[in-house]
């Protein structure tokens, strides 16, 4: 009898002990695919950034699945020129690349903050070296532009910049969306959800 129970005992711990090691397995497997999903990091101006496309844009990408972050270059609500106040998740100079999969510029008036901004260019050109996708709608593809990134590449921009990033040795294409290896660009507002889903169709 004592026997019995030592063994029943000896099988009881070793049941105990697999489903522990199973339920680690599968804590872990989850994290994996929480790991691998993608996510985007957009950045929107402190003031005057173009509403529409930061949601349409945002609404685009969440539908595929894809996670969005929010970047500017104050903690402060940042306001977009149809008056939406926008929390940012982080100020754009603490942004690491390499948490993020894309990097999206969303354009409006308020987008000139970026365009000569090193900070701006740096982070845009560390995710171009490796090979993320780097995009950038209306006004803002002038950042790619001015970051050396659209030298030779096909891009659209917002009309009144066309000739800006001619001069800096993009060539201009005249579809709403345009898409040259993993860079992005966009014309205006009413082409941030295909703007959106091209970044999604790339990331896939």
């Amino acid at each position: 009898m004592k026997k019995f129970l030592k063994l029943l005992a000896l099988a009881t711990i070793f049941i105990i002990a697999c489903t522990s090691v199973n339920l680690a397995a599968k804590a872990n497997s989850n994290k994996e695919v929480k790991k691998m999903k993608k996510t985007v990091l957009i950045v929107i101006a402190s003031k005057n950034f173009r509403d529409k496309e930061l949601f349409d844009t945002k609404k685009s990408l969440e539908k595929n699945s894809i996670n969005t972050v929010i970047a500017s270059s104050t903690m402060n609500k940042a306001l977009g020129v149809e008056g939406n106040l926008v929390q940012p998740d982080l100020l754009l100079k603490n942004a690491d690349m390499n948490n993020y999969d894309a990097i999206a510029f969303i354009g409006g008036i308020g987008s000139k903050e970026y365009w000569d901004d090193p900070t701006a260019h740096a982070i845009a050109k560390k995710a171009y070296a490796d090979g993320k996708i780097v995009a950038a709608i209306c006004m803002a593809p002038v950042t790619l532009a001015k970051a050396g990134l659209l030298n030779g590449k096909k891009f659209n921009v917002w009309e009144s910049e066309v000739e800006t990033i001619k001069k800096l040795g993009g060539k201009f294409y005249p579809e709403p969306v345009v898409s040259d290896g993993n860079i992005v660009t966009g014309e205006n507002a009413d082409a941030a959800l295909s703007f959106g889903q091209k970044i999604a169709e790339l990331l896939k």
